[in-house]
């Protein structure tokens, strides 16, 4: 008898399945239509949109948690109505005046003939003071307690105090606006809780649990060019590569989120070739003849189209791709990436975008007890967090403790359009943050990589659980790479010195950060 005929052959695997399903009604869309594509608007329409939305939430928070101190401290309506030595509490949007932040009027009176000083890697500095501004004016927030804060501009917060004899307001305490309320979830269940402990307690009860995954910084086109590890990327999520184990995890991956950062900056070279007489014209004129190379977006349309041919692909443009600078930013067309746009597995995204994935009805009834899984996503590819890293110290402040606070303060962009482009907004905020996500992805990050060039490593979100666990794809000379790692999880705490405010209920903390 052949040796080969006695082996056990490895089982048939089918791919996990999820869905998309229509987002809540909650979620803002960042699709910038036709009758909305104007910049005749000023900018400032944005913050009295964002005040007037926020204000009724700060100021009921700010009720409940100041109501039984002493001094009975009440509400001004206007922070221009504040009254010296008198306790009360004020409403308005923070603003940062920081010595160190660009200055768009001092850049047009700069003698053009001197260069721009470089960029400012942080912009916060001793000098720096906190004002506090509504539609009657601005006052200057002093005082240690507010030192402590963590804060931005464009924040609506509450602050209680009293005035100073010289015109400002001493913070003693503050407020803001809290976690949103959070989509209901179909999975919160005893019967659900049961099945969660069953997969921890026993491998052979357990049952497929839907995975997503996500990378960020695939920087294709790079001077330091990440073939090998992109390839092995590939080979991994279509199931041709490493042992039975490892296609069994493959398989359990239901789609993947590219946030951003697929493309690396676009640098023209100069091409040596014969020079005609208007070729040598224009170099003695200071010109040089460029060449822009099409085989990045070549290279990136390939491996699309491999991963989109077994999975659905979320693709979010990034800061360095070829894509509107301002955000939000708006899908990149399908044509640009060829075969790849002929799957309707294919989807090109906004950044930021939402989405609310669910187990496939179909493959849950059938092949479990449990009812199906809905998550909703908040992903953005890390322009925003990237900003508001300029405007605070660190340590004591971390990039994921700015992401919590963004969370409470119900708005992932506040400082757009004070630092970051973005669209005039007339009427309405759609960085807003009104239903908080179960999952927040932000692309570009330190944690858990860098970008997928430099690290090689592949997040991955268990859709019901929301456990996270990574996969590192090395190279030798680049990355350790070829590990499973699980990732720790832990309830999202509030960074001091900020007061702690309970979490919503729900599976799995319910809020679950995830970072890429």
């Amino acid at each position: 008898m052949s040796t080969y005929a006695s082996m056990g052959l490895p089982p048939s695997l089918a791919r996990t399945s999820t869905v998309v399903v229509p987002c809540s009604e909650q979620t803002p869309s960042f699709i910038i239509e036709s009758s909305n594509k104007s910049y005749k608007h000023q900018y400032s329409n944005i913050y009295y949109v964002r005040l007037s939305l926020l204000r009724n939430v700060v100021e009921n928070n700010a009720h409940k948690k100041w109501r039984n101190i002493s001094g009975n401290p009440v509400l001004v309506p206007r922070v221009l109505e504040v009254e010296k030595g008198q306790l009360c509490y004020v409403v308005g949007t923070v603003y940062m005046d920081m010595p160190l932040k660009p200055n768009v009027m001092e850049d047009i009176a700069r003698d053009q003939s001197i260069p721009p000083p470089p960029p400012q890697t942080k912009m916060f500095s001793e000098d720096d003071n906190v004002m506090l501004e509504d539609e009657s004016g601005r006052i200057r927030l002093v005082g240690e307690r507010i030192k402590e804060a963590r804060l931005v501009t464009g924040v609506i917060m509450s602050a209680l105090g009293m005035e100073t004899p010289n015109g400002d307001f001493e913070v003693v305490d503050y407020c803001f606006a809290g976690l949103a309320p959070q989509a209901s979830d179909t999975e919160s269940n005893e019967e659900d809780k049961m099945d969660v402990d069953a997969e921890q307690g026993s491998s052979s009860s357990q049952l497929p649990d839907e995975w997503i995954g996500a990378v960020s910084g695939l920087d294709i086109g790079s001077l330091s060019p990440s073939d090998a590890q992109i390839q092995m990327l590939v080979e991994y999520l279509t199931g041709e590569e490493g042992n039975i184990d490892d296609q069994v995890a493959a398989s359990q991956i239901s789609r993947l989120i590219i946030a951003g950062n697929s493309l690396a900056a676009i640098e023209p070279q100069v091409v040596e070739a014969v020079l005609t007489a208007e070729d040598r014209k224009a170099r003695r004129a200071g010109l040089e003849t460029t060449s822009f190379s099409p085989h990045p977006i070549l290279n990136l349309s390939s491996t699309l189209y491999d991963i989109a041919s077994v999975m659905p692909i979320h693709l979010l443009p990034g800061d360095s791709d070829p894509s509107g600078i301002i955000m939000p930013q708006q899908p990149f067309p399908r044509a640009m990436f060829g075969d790849a746009a002929r799957y309707p597995t294919f989807a090109c995204e906004t950044n930021p975008t939402y989405l609310s994935i669910a187990s496939d009805p179909e493959s849950s009834s059938s092949n479990s007890p449990r009812p199906p899984a809905k998550r909703t996503l908040l992903i953005n590819s890390g322009q925003p967090l990237n900003d508001m890293f300029k405007y605070l110290p660190t340590p004591p402040n971390t990039r994921l403790s700015i992401v919590e606070s963004s969370l409470r303060w119900r708005h992932m962009s506040p400082t757009a359009p004070d630092t970051l482009w973005c669209h005039p907004y007339r009427e309405e905020d759609p960085f807003l943050i009104p239903e908080t996500p179960h999952i927040y992805i932000v692309g570009g990050q330190k944690k858990f990589a860098t970008s997928f060039a430099h690290t090689g490593i592949l997040v991955l979100i268990n859709l019901r659980t929301l456990a996270v666990k990574i996969v590192n794809f090395g190279v030798h000379g680049m990355t350790t790479g070829g590990a499973v790692e699980d990732v720790k999880k832990e309830p999202l705490k509030e960074p001091s010195p900020m007061p702690a405010e309970p979490l919503p209920s729900g599976p799995a903390s319910s809020l679950d950060p995830g970072f890429i």
